[in-house]
């Protein structure tokens, strides 16, 4: 299996300024894919928002298994951290956001009021890993086209303020990844969710990495999507890329065949799914969650 490992010079520079930036702020937002909870949390952020109040925001939840999304949700509500899913195009999100930023910000703001200060605008950081949908969000909270959006990771490359309402500035960071994997189950998680540039990943490791995971937890979708028996999913991982394969029409392009899975599976064609396990609530920590 190939080595994951992506992380240019400009996503460096985005970690300094955020390091040089984050006192200007009240709270971090960090927006994490609703399909890897754990996988997406950059241990960058962590390390540098760690004296800031923190709202997880939990993108693309439409994407993902919605009972493992209510019990992250539960999670780290249990763990005392706010969290919220959303979808980020729906009308209520930019007041969701606008309203538990506030709650989270209640007591300095009530502070501030008590010491004659004037009223202002909560600064929020926003952050995440590459392709979150920060952009599409970013756009829908000021409702207009400020952040460039696109489909593949890496498009924002600058750090920008953005006004969302009278209650609350944003300033917008590009998406960053951190300069070594944990793990390469890790890797291939951001990978399969698009995460990671194509060119930088072998599509069949991470198509297998795919079947792997719904053979376990998604095998009725896999079987009805590519016409497979029962039997069939008895095959090991890669006789199974092949069966499949054979099943499309695709002779032996299984590169092809690679691609075709991790398409499907990012566009729902074989429903909704976590591959990061939500821990149970009151768990210590996220430990374990991502090796699903």
């Amino acid at each position: 299996m190939s080595t994951i490992q992506w992380f240019p010079g400009h996503m460096a520079k985005a970690i300094r300024q955020m390091e040089e930036n984050v006192h200007l702020v009240d709270i971090v937002f960090e927006l994490v894919d609703a399909r890897i909870p754990a996988a997406s949390r950059n241990p960058e952020v962590t390390r540098i928002s760690q004296h800031k109040p923190h709202l997880i925001i939990l993108t693309k939840k439409d994407l993902a298994d919605p009972q493992q999304t209510a019990a992250w949700l539960a999670y780290y509500h249990s763990q005392g951290q706010p969290a919220i899913a959303i979808d980020s195009r729906a009308n209520v999100t930019p007041k969701q956001i606008t309203k538990i930023a506030l709650s989270i910000l209640a007591d300095k703001l009530a502070s501030e009021k008590a010491k004659g200060l004037k009223e202002r605008p909560v600064r929020a950081m926003t952050v995440g890993v590459p392709n979150v949908g920060k952009s599409t969000l970013l756009n829908h909270l000021v409702r207009r086209k400020a952040a460039q959006v696109g489909d593949t990771p890496g498009v924002t490359k600058g750090q920008q303020w953005l006004r969302s309402s009278n209650h609350l500035e944003l300033l917008d960071t590009p998406g960053i990844l951190w300069p070594k994997f944990k793990d390469q189950s890790m890797a291939q998680k951001l990978a399969l969710t698009g995460a990671i540039k194509e060119k930088l990943y072998a599509k069949d490791d991470v198509a297998l990495f795919a079947l792997g995971f719904f053979r376990q937890y998604h095998s009725a979708a896999l079987q009805e999507r590519y016409r497979l028996t029962a039997p069939d999913l008895e095959l090991s991982d890669v006789d199974l890329l092949m069966k499949i394969t054979a099943n499309l029409g695709m002779r032996d392009d299984y590169e092809r065949t690679s691609e075709r899975l991790i398409l499907d599976a990012r566009h729902k064609k074989l429903g909704g799914f976590t591959l990061d396990r939500a821990p149970k609530a009151g768990a210590e920590d996220e430990a374990g969650a991502a090796d699903a």
